[in-house]
């Protein structure tokens, strides 16, 4: 289910390039394609997870995933269309907001463990969304149909996760329907730590890897003849990394938000020089520090969240976590922006700054008593 719709989200992302081409968009269009995924994506998560509270995970999330094979559907028929692609990327988001809030929700109530669902819900997400680029990519530059045979790979694969996802019992039981109105979203106390602590971590889950995956392809110059298998390896490279480095979170622990924002940090730097100098090859590095810091943000983050949300409210403040994360997605358009304006050593050095800040309060944060 989760790794389903998660690949289904980023299987556009190596086309984007095939779309600029043959569509003759610009770099700040196919970004604002590429973002407008969270504009969708936001509202649905602030109305999924308090909905599936009151009425129950399945009854939400099942409905969502039919949707995403309809989206899907859409990009298929929408190589042409620049209204159309922008209709299907927006629906992505709504689909993706239903199924990420409410099914992380799920999977952590289903598994046992300290951390053990928010590792799980991770490392299926970033799973997906590894491998549905990567696929992708492969097949946008070597086979027949390049804007048609992904997607359909892709509703192949949703109906395979429709399938498991049906045999999944319900977890939110008629009392916790009764208090999900009564319930506060967080404890007394814990408002402040969730804003400067959570919030900016949540932010850092997708700004990290959305550059690599979606601006610095169009900033540098790939060889034209492999550009889209490049994107394509690229984005499966970076969250790839996210997925492997998700389970990490059981052995680093307290540490791991620290060590997230410092990988964050040392990524964006790198992609700064690969950025100036047309250094190919050390975008390889750059989206292995942030793809990993990703992972590591979403899986400690989602931690984070059990610890502070009471049961009959967890899918709701599951849902807050992922829209701050999914503004995140905006890094990549601001980041084409400035480039656009001066190139792209301010907006990377900015980035770079202000995770390694975020990783001096996370430090402070952990040493506190």
């Amino acid at each position: 289910m989760l790794f389903a719709v998660s690949a289904g989200t980023n299987v556009p992302t190596p086309l984007l390039l095939i779309y600029k081409d043959s569509l003759h968009l610009s770099p700040q269009t196919l970004t604002a394609l590429f973002g407008c995924y969270a504009a969708g994506l936001v509202p649905s998560l602030l109305v999924a997870g308090p909905l599936s509270d009151r009425i129950g995970r399945r009854a939400v999330v099942l409905p969502f995933v039919v949707l995403s094979a309809v989206a899907s559907v859409l990009f298929a028929t929408a190589a042409h269309s620049v209204p159309l692609l922008f209709t299907a990327r927006f629906l992505q988001g709504v689909v993706s907001g239903g199924v990420f809030s409410v099914g992380t929700a799920w999977v952590g109530e289903l598994s046992h463990g300290d951390g053990a669902g928010a590792r799980r819900a991770a490392a299926a997400q970033s799973a997906g969304f590894s491998l549905g680029p990567l696929t992708s990519g492969l097949l946008g530059q070597y086979a027949p149909f390049p804007t048609v045979l992904p997607y359909l790979l892709h509703v192949a694969l949703v109906i395979v996760g429709l399938a498991a996802a049906r045999t999944l019992p319900e977890t939110v039981s008629k009392a916790q329907e009764a208090r999900s109105t009564r319930d506060p979203l967080l404890r007394k106390g814990d408002g402040w730590r969730f804003v400067t602590v959570v919030a900016p971590l949540a932010v850092c889950v997708y700004a990290f890897p959305s550059v690599v995956i979606s601006a610095l392809p169009v900033l540098i110059g790939l060889p034209r003849d492999s550009a889209v298998v490049l994107t394509g390896g690229l984005a499966g490279l970076t969250l790839g990394a996210s997925t492997l480095a998700a389970p990490l979170q059981k052995r680093l622990r307290e540490r791991t938000p620290v060590v997230a924002a410092m990988m964050g940090a040392a990524g964006y730097a790198l992609a700064l020089v690969a950025a100036r100098h047309d250094a190919i090859g050390l975008l390889v590095p750059g989206a292995v520090l942030l793809g990993a810091g990703g992972g590591l943000a979403l899986a400690s983050g989602l931690a984070l969240v059990a610890g502070l949300a009471p049961a009959s409210r967890r899918g709701a403040l599951t849902g807050v976590f992922l829209a701050c994360a999914y503004i995140g997605f905006a890094a990549p358009f601001l980041t084409a922006v400035a480039a656009a304006h001066g190139g792209p050593t301010l907006p990377l050095s900015v980035a770079s700054g202000l995770a390694l800040l975020l990783a001096v309060r996370l430090e402070g944060h952990r040493r506190q008593p």
